[in-house]
């Protein structure tokens, strides 16, 4: 199950019944772009706990259509990157959430 920006308003509306659902729209809405606003800089957003987002630049290049065989140019672009913190690492590979996924599978 994947979460999406909408059920995760939904979520801290539940948790927060005295914030309006326009008012935690709003908040979201603004995190989301001052961290796209940031890496569009070209800062790094680091968010402790959780993880950090940068940005990594890739140089203009030949590459080959995976059809034809032929040379391609590849022109240069910026590729978003992120690295999980320390905390979300550890619950992420923690032994209860291995026995979780275990009983999924099954």
């Amino acid at each position: 199950m994947s979460l999406i920006k909408s059920k995760l308003i939904q979520n801290i509306t539940e948790a927060n019944p005295h914030l309006f659902i326009r008012d935690v729209e709003r908040i979201v809405n603004t995190i989301f772009n001052e961290i796209t606003q940031s890496l569009a800089e070209g800062k790094r957003v680091e968010l402790r706990g959780f993880g950090a987002f940068s940005v990594q630049h890739r140089r203009e290049r030949t590459g080959r259509n995976p059809r034809t065989g032929e040379a391609v140019q590849v022109d240069e672009k910026f590729i978003p990157r992120f690295k999980t913190g320390k905390e979300l690492r550890l619950k992420l590979n923690s032994k209860i959430n291995g026995s979780i996924s275990q009983k999924e599978e099954d």
